[in-house]
């Protein structure tokens, strides 16, 4: 098990290299496609942020032109009752104008998620596409627990990105241009203490900006690693439990939750640093402001309106500043989860072959075909199978028999394209397999494994394909076939039954009978059978093998053997042996041999 923690590192490690901010350009389909509400939210956001502008401008107004000069001496008592209804007025325009903002944050943030959840769920259907549509090589290097954080966490972390960012960032930016601009047409001399204190900031976001990527790229990492050992870990429990390895289990994972605690750690201590040098740079701002601000007011070179609406432009200023820190915090970990479903997105799924359809499988043929499985992103692993030639037409039976890792499965991964073979040529009526899409085979093929999968749901479900419909009565025949109507008839809620993911509630016997029946309702052109009665009592595997004579008639099947027993009645049968094709031809042709197939015969 730690091998494989290793290898989650790797690969972790591999997606950290990209660090090209331009992967968020990725992601401009989904904003395209939702433009009109995020034009919405912008264009609220604007409006927003005009009203706060107005607020201490508004103010400004009331301290200069009506509260000062109606506590100046000499002002008479109409004069100061006008300058007092017109104080009054400005303060029922700044409460009229706080409603406004109360309404317009409220339409915002909900027009604001409401487009991040549109755009989540567009994204993470097509991340789900993607991740269905991937070969099966692809999930030999990918770990579910990897793909689930993929599916969830970095794609909730998105949603931060588009609801928190894309808008706030407008309207912070927006505001700080707008505050900038205003400050400068007030007093000149005083916003030069902002311009003095902005490179500062630019300055320390940068720094942050570095480091806090990094950290992310870690937590990233941590979080897809801890969701890969979990996974594998309840997969693997009764494993775990017989061979007592939960101390080493628990050991392991403990290292893994502590490497994500430093990280997060880290995380904490460089926001920490970040967060108060803007708050310190803030308040240095604030006091140069009232300093020389107050100095000019005492001289009478400033009105104390302007100097007023100055403190509180100075706050305003590095509110969003702080915002922009804030976000950017959030920037960074949806960049980092950003790279992780750009690497989904930026795989080729599985092809799809070519446009051909077909109608049935007359015949399959082999010549000399090679195939070699890939070893990680960096090497591959010698031939498991080597210039491999075979025929097998319709009606025909063909038994692959040879010891452990001779290739058997391999030729069967190969027929239904579970991986693309090497050199040599599969040809399928006589045609070459690339030609035919990836559907149109599979459509036409069932396979019977020996540890066969089945979905939570009912036995139904399980059986007929989502896109056939079945009567009762041919639901039964093909319970009768697959000697599944007995066991079906016990229980309860017969083939309504509800079963648990991976058909644990039932016996591995049982599972294999239910796979069987699938196969039935799939009506095959070629069915293939690896070992499918290995974990069949004797008296229900011969019941199969007479069930299943009749499924081969007209049809192709090819059973990988296992048992010798299995191989026996085929009409051709090839024994492989480090990947070649060493004897072929029927058992009575084999047996005269007195080869490699004799001498199992002769072991048994």
């Amino acid at each position: 098990m730690k091998g494989g923690l290793g290898g989650y590192q790797e690969l972790e490690e591999e997606l950290n290299k990209q660090r090209d901010f331009k992967l968020l350009k990725r992601f401009i389909p989904l904003i395209r496609q939702n433009r009109r509400v995020i034009l919405l939210s912008i264009a609220l956001m604007i409006m927003l942020s005009i009203a706060d502008i107005a607020v201490p401008f508004i103010t400004r107004t009331a301290v200069d032109d009506y509260i000062l000069p109606g506590m100046a001496k000499g002002t008479t008592q109409s004069d100061k009752a006008q300058y007092l209804f017109n104080a009054a007025m400005s303060g029922l325009t700044l409460f009229i104008l706080s409603i406004v903002i109360f309404v317009l944050n409220f339409f915002q943030n909900f027009v604001m998620e409401y487009a991040g959840q549109l755009m989540m769920h567009d994204l993470r259907l097509e991340i789900f596409s993607r991740i269905q549509n991937q070969p099966v090589s692809y999930f030999s290097k990918n770990t579910v627990g990897r793909l689930s954080t993929r599916v969830t966490n970095d794609v909730q972390n998105m949603q931060e990105l588009f609801t928190s960012i894309i808008t706030f960032v407008i309207k912070d930016a927006f505001l700080l241009i707008s505050i900038l601009f205003v400050l400068v047409g007030m007093d000149i001399k005083l916003s030069l203490i902002m311009f003095i204190i902005i490179p500062f900031v630019v300055l320390s976001t940068w720094a942050f900006s570095a480091k806090s990527r990094e950290i992310y790229r870690r937590l990233r990492s941590n979080i897809a690693e801890i969701n890969s050992m979990f996974s594998e870990c309840i997969g693997g429990i009764k494993v775990i439990q017989l061979f007592t390895q939960q101390k080493k289990v628990i050991r392991d994972f403990k290292r893994l939750n502590h490497e994500n605690y430093l990280a997060g750690m880290d995380q904490i201590k460089v926001f920490g640093i970040f967060m108060p040098i803007i708050d310190l740079l803030s308040s240095i701002a604030l006091a140069a402001v009232i300093f020389y601000g107050g100095g000019r007011v005492a001289s009478d070179n400033l009105t104390l309106g302007t100097l007023v609406a100055f403190i509180s432009y100075t706050k305003m200023f590095f509110r969003p500043v702080r915002d922009l820190s804030e976000k950017h915090n959030i920037l960074q970990n949806a960049l980092a989860s950003g790279e992780r479903l750009i690497q989904i997105l930026d795989t080729d799924e599985e092809n799809r072959g070519g446009t051909k359809t077909l109608e049935t499988i007359d015949s399959l043929e082999f010549q000399n075909v090679s195939f070699k499985y890939e070893i990680g992103a960096n090497g591959s692993d010698s031939e498991v199978i080597k210039n491999v030639s075979f025929t097998v037409n319709r009606g025909e039976s063909l038994a692959i028999l040879g010891p452990t890792g001779s290739g058997k499965t391999s030729l069967m991964n190969l027929i239904v394209r579970f991986y693309q073979h090497g050199s040599g040529d599969i040809l399928i009526n006589g045609k070459e397999i690339e030609s035919y899409s990836t559907y149109a085979i599979r459509s036409k093929v069932a396979i019977v494994t020996q540890d066969p999968y089945l979905f939570s749901g009912t036995i139904r479900e399980n059986i007929t394909p989502p896109d056939r419909s079945f009567t009762d009565e041919q639901l039964n025949e093909i319970l009768e076939l697959s000697y599944l109507k007995s066991i079906v008839d016990h229980l309860s809620n017969g083939v309504n039954t509800l079963i648990s993911e991976g058909g644990a509630s039932l016996s591995s016997g049982e599972r294999q009978l239910i796979s069987i029946a699938r196969a039935f309702a799939h009506q095959p052109d070629l069915i293939i059978f690896d070992e499918a009665t290995s974990y069949v009592d004797t008296e229900s595997e011969e019941k199969i093998r007479i069930a299943t004579a009749k499924l081969r008639e007209n049809r192709t099947s090819i059973t990988i053997a296992h048992r010798l027993r299995s191989a026996m009645t085929a009409d051709k049968i090839i024994v492989l042996k480090d990947g070649k094709v060493i004897e072929s031809g029927n058992h009575d042709m084999l047996m005269n041999l007195k080869g490699f197939y004799f001498k199992l015969h002769s072991v048994k």
